[in-house]
């Protein structure tokens, strides 16, 4: 199979600008919103964008496997496989907070090789794939130079859920140590930390279909994504997103967690 990263990167912005904008069809109007097993909410928006998404990826790329949160897995043994959320940060889309997103990523052989984050009702859109860099509206994004925690503004999506999966210490140092926090993150605060406009963001808990699409990118942005024990992977279930300085000095508030 001949696998071009640019012929890759370039169906994935228009794949998910295709999914994110019918979101728009929903955003602060009338939606269905429903509650699954784990107590988090779905929408028929979500689940119209992935049809989309996964439509155009059955008629372009028919080998190609795909990985999506709403539908979830189909011939993922193929050595491309498309992972999808649709939205992510469902409680900013159902809030009315703009903030959410469209994400795509696509691994090759198992690796997450590009990286697409599309925030529909901002219009903004990232986009990476590796060794080619990473863009925001078509204009090159590195991560911003900060060298000491005091320094930093640290993001993430949900202060509550810190303690619920065993980092509250390590949380209560970030918050003690950094400059400045901010909440309402989701992937939208990777895309600051990429952009440069934030120094931090970190999820503790996360799936593949949130993680793919970031590596890529904040990579190529020239940073750092790891899990909390700097391993660099989206399968662990965690996510830091920083700078190669900054990344040395959060690891070890996580050594004590197993």
């Amino acid at each position: 199979m001949d696998i071009s990263l640019q012929e890759l990167q370039s169906a994935a912005v228009e794949f998910a600008k295709a999914g994110g904008k019918s979101t728009l069809n929903y955003f602060k109007k009338s939606f269905d919103l429903e509650f699954k097993s784990d107590d988090t909410p779905v929408t028929n928006a979500d689940r119209n964008a992935e049809k989309i998404i996964r439509e155009m990826i059955h008629k372009h790329f028919p080998d190609h496997g795909i990985i999506g949160e709403e539908f979830g897995r189909e011939n993922e043994n193929s050595d491309v496989v498309w992972v999808l959320d649709p939205i992510d940060g469902t409680q900013s889309f159902i809030h009315g907070i703009p903030f959410y997103t469209t994400l795509i990523g696509i691994l090759i052989k198992g690796r997450p090789e590009v990286g697409i984050i599309y925030a529909p009702a901002l219009d903004e859109i990232a986009s990476a794939a590796t060794g080619l860099g990473c863009t925001l509206n078509g204009s090159e994004i590195h991560v911003r130079k900060c060298d000491e925690l005091s320094k930093a503004t640290f993001l993430t999506t949900d202060v509550t859920t810190y303690g619920e999966h065993g980092f509250q210490k390590p949380l209560d140092s970030l918050l003690e140590s950094t400059r400045i926090h901010r909440t309402w993150g989701d992937a939208y605060g990777h895309l600051m930390v990429a952009a440069g406009r934030a120094d931090i963001m970190i999820d503790p808990i996360l799936s593949i279909w949130d993680a793919a699409a970031l590596l890529p990118i904040i990579k190529e942005a020239g940073g750092s994504f790891s899990d909390v024990h700097g391993e660099e992977t989206i399968e662990t279930g965690n996510a830091i997103s920083t700078n190669k300085t900054l990344v040395k000095q959060i690891i070890p508030l996580f050594d004590e967690v197993s």
